[in-house]
């Protein structure tokens, strides 16, 4: 079936740039998805402190997408700083071609500027959503304003698609009566593929940005105090954060050799790492739909993680295990249950539930039929 090609403008909260270069990188994903189909173009713009012009206009094109970030000067007053930002979009804007439908991401003030133009353009919006500050069990914690603003600019869309339906009632829950519909991050499952022969050893990973709320102190000394009771096993933990902490537990230790700890890594070096261990750990407070444990089945590996937000929406059979807490005695157990020989491991199904679901294809085929619906 040929579907007519739109032009499609991303808009983000998030969005990968020089000062964070991963953040948002789940939007840029989806924004390359959806330009196997259609025409797309990404425009973000960002504030700088120390910068002398009021704008720079940094115009690339990254993996086939036209990708315009506005970088402005930082105003000390934050409503200055708004009134900036919108500048810096609209002068954007007018640099790329007129879109027939805007696709925004995560319902922070950045989105102001999608009411914008369906006010000024008639251009209609459609807004994913990953924010975990947005679930119900947060409602509590997040602050008013940022509820409020999400709240107007989703009631303002023409269709909310949140990554996972946990979220989807969290949005329900701060009244946002947009229709919604869930569809999940994408996985390039070309890059996340399984390994062709067995490791040595049992080898364990965690990737991710390292913060409080990801636990990652808890897995290393974990994966250690099970080396100390005598299992052969390797860890290999690390990603875009503070890795001091890791290194200072590491070199405290007598397994240095079984613990590798890394830094920032690409998009292929994660895939690659992936590829050569047997099982993702995921030990979060917190979360939406994480692209890691996607990007674990799409490479074959079983994953240990907590069960929290939509983690639990997409966890097939014989995926692995859930955990009901942050504990390193559940996580123990876990990695025993998992290293032994009797676990059920079907890397085949998995790779089959990550095509299926989380692919390229399959993720920009459901945005694409958004669109139609909306722009009939």
């Amino acid at each position: 079936r040929v579907l007519e090609k739109k032009n499609i403008l991303f808009i983000s909260s998030w969005f990968p740039n020089k000062l964070e270069p991963t953040n948002g990188n789940f939007v840029q994903r989806h924004a390359e998805a959806v330009s196997q189909i259609h025409s797309v173009e990404v425009l973000h713009a960002i504030n700088v402190t120390h910068q002398k012009e009021k704008f720079i206009f940094d115009d690339q094109v990254i993996n086939g997408i036209r990708t315009l970030i506005v970088y402005y000067r930082n105003a000390p007053n934050p409503l200055l700083n708004l009134w900036r930002r919108m500048l810096a979009y609209s002068r954007g804007f007018k640099k790329l071609q007129k879109p027939d439908l805007v696709h925004a991401n995560v319902l922070h003030n950045n989105l102001l500027f999608a009411i914008y133009l369906k006010k000024k353009y008639k251009i209609p919006y459609i807004v994913t959503e990953h924010w975990t500050a947005l679930r119900k069990i947060n409602s509590e914690t997040t602050p008013s304003s940022i509820k409020k603003i999400a709240k107007f600019i989703g009631n303002h869309a023409s269709m909310i698609l949140p990554v996972s339906h946990d979220l989807a009632a969290g949005l329900k829950y701060l009244g946002i009566k947009t229709p919604m519909k869930v569809i999940p991050n994408v996985v390039n499952t070309n890059l996340f593929v399984p390994k062709s022969e067995p490791n040595e050893r049992f080898t364990f990973i965690h990737v991710s940005n390292l913060i409080a709320r990801k636990n990652s102190d808890k897995i290393l000394k974990t994966a250690l105090r099970l080396l100390q009771k005598g299992y052969d096993l390797s860890l290999k933990i690390g990603g875009d954060g503070d890795i001091s902490e890791l290194e200072k537990i590491r070199e405290h230790s007598e397994f240095k050799d079984k613990i590798e700890i890394f830094g920032t890594q690409t998009i292929q070096e994660i895939a690659e790492r992936m590829k050569s261990s047997d099982c993702f750990i995921l030990l979060s407070n917190d979360e939406n739909q994480p692209c890691v444990i996607a990007e674990s089945f799409g490479s074959g590996i079983n994953v240990i993680s907590t069960n929290v937000g939509g983690i639990a929406e997409f966890f097939p059979e014989n995926a692995g295990i859930l955990l009901d807490s942050v504990d390193e005695d559940l996580l123990e157990k876990a990695m025993i249950e998992v290293m032994s020989p009797t676990f059920e491991k079907d890397p085949l199904t998995l790779v089959k539930y990550a095509n299926e679901t989380f692919s390229v294809a399959a993720i920009g085929q459901q945005f694409s039929e958004i669109y139609k619906e909306i722009l009939k």
